[in-house]
């Protein structure tokens, strides 16, 4: 693979990781609108590892909190402990990801990377968010959580592993529903995405090990380091604009993005172009 086609699958993954718009659905769709081949899902994961170190950096102090918390009640559940109880929620609201994943990987998932499916789920999970967005309330910080909203956050980002959707979009819109302030919603969406990818990391790691091809492992660790410089850039972005303003501009996009693609899918472009 060529080093311009890691590069440009790079910032395009940090940029949109953590914007509401669909990662996973992006890179697909790049690999259709240019000449460059899809590089498959092993590259995919792989810029998403760049992120995840990138959401570390920037939340490393509640990461600290965490795992001191973990050392202070001997890894024992401990609600009135912060950093304890935020680890319990992460953990409960990972479990349903980690179980769709792995019988989604048992039967396949080339069938999800289509244009047609990708188009209509950034168009009808950007209205979700809208709604969300919209009729939510913005009074509760991520210590407010409890185990059936970390629940219902888990559940939400199962949908996530289909392409299009977006795992930061949906997770904050659930986030929205349940009456979470902007920032704070999407503060718990990138924490929780820490053990996702790296659950998945660590599979297409030790596929590609075991493959032993070299090559591919390179492009990985390119893709990873590419991939971090534009996230840390992206969440910092992020964290400011919802300071001050709603997710109206992602979800315009979301429906500008997802019509254009179901038009171009069922063929009404090139009716239009006659």
């Amino acid at each position: 693979m060529e080093n311009i086609h890691i590069l440009l699958l790079s910032i395009l993954q940090g940029i949109t990781e953590f914007l509401p718009v669909s990662s996973s659905g992006h890179l697909i769709l790049f690999s259709k609108f240019t000449s460059f081949p899809d590089q498959g899902l092993a590259l995919d994961v792989a810029v998403h590892v760049g992120s995840i170190i990138a959401v570390m950096i920037y939340f490393s102090e509640t990461i600290w909190q965490v795992i001191r918390g973990m050392i202070k009640s001997k890894f024992l559940p401990d609600m009135k402990n912060q950093g304890n109880r935020l680890f319990w929620l992460i953990f409960v609201a990972t479990l349903p990801a980690i179980v769709v994943g792995l019988l989604l990987k048992e039967h396949g998932m080339e069938e999800f990377r289509s244009t047609k499916l990708i188009g209509w789920t950034i168009l009808s999970f950007g209205i979700l968010l809208y709604i969300a967005d919209k009729l939510g309330m913005t009074i509760r910080k991520v210590e407010h959580l409890g185990f059936l909203d970390a629940i219902l956050i888990g559940c939400a980002q199962c949908l996530a592993l289909i392409p299009g959707t977006s795992r930061s979009g949906i997770t904050i819109t659930t986030g929205r529903f349940l009456g979470m302030e902007r920032k704070e919603a999407a503060k718990f969406s990138m924490l929780l995405s820490i053990p996702t990818i790296f659950g998945a990391g660590c599979l297409v790691g030790y596929e590609l090990f075991q493959a032993g091809d070299m090559g591919t492992i390179i492009e990985a660790f390119d893709g990873i380091t590419y991939s971090f410089i534009a996230s840390i850039l992206a969440i910092y972005i992020m964290m400011w604009w919802l300071k001050n303003f709603t997710f109206l501009p992602f979800v315009l996009y979301r429906i500008a993005l997802g019509g254009y693609l179901l038009l171009e899918s069922y063929g009404y472009l090139d009716k239009i172009a006659q």
